[in-house]
């Protein structure tokens, strides 16, 4: 079975759930045992500093928490992107230089070796063989990360934009409306 950590899941414009219309999906694990991943295109309007004062001046523009999905809200789960090795402690490497940060630590153990943090509140999980359900019957597209995915600064664009850059005909979705009615 392939894995697809590292890669990113792209709603359908069909797909209307509202924990997942127009999410943008970073997946963090994907094997037998099912997938988890994290949305990275819903900052919420809490700053990171209201609820993890110690990180807000490492975690990456715009320095807010994220919704990361619909499982465990009440939890914070933060991912970072590594600089060369990463860091020594509090980084546990996922996929590629993705790793999840452990927020425990002391920040100034972990930034040295970090490009940039992002912290969600809850995230996107998927039992064995569910994902590759809803890959099969079209309520994702699957595509490749860019580094700069995970951090981008206006994460409310990424849905449009990563849609934009894939080839042939995929790009044209990223014109379908918001609200097809509308049209």
């Amino acid at each position: 079975m392939p894995s697809y950590s590292g890669q990113l899941l792209v709603a359908t414009p069909m797909l209307v759930d509202p924990n997942f219309a127009r999410a943008v999906i970073f997946l963090l694990d994907h094997d037998e045992d099912g997938a988890l991943g994290v949305v990275i295109n819903r900052p919420s309007q809490l700053p990171v500093r209201a609820v993890l004062p110690a990180w807000a001046d490492t975690v990456s523009e715009p320095s807010l928490l994220f919704a990361g999905g619909p499982v465990a809200q009440d939890s914070a789960l933060a991912v970072g992107m590594s600089s060369g090795p990463g860091p020594e402690v509090g980084f546990r490497r996922l996929t590629g230089d993705f790793g999840l940060v452990d927020l425990d630590a002391e920040p100034t153990d972990v930034e040295a070796g970090l490009v940039g943090v992002r912290v969600f509140s809850g995230y996107a999980g998927w039992n064995p063989g569910q994902l590759e359900e809803e890959l099969d019957e079209g309520s994702w597209y699957l595509v490749s990360t860019l580094a700069e995915d995970l951090l981008n600064p206006m994460p409310e664009l990424l849905w449009r934009s990563i849609l934009r850059r894939q080839p042939g005909e995929l790009a044209y979705v990223a014109t379908f409306p918001d609200d097809p009615t509308m049209n």
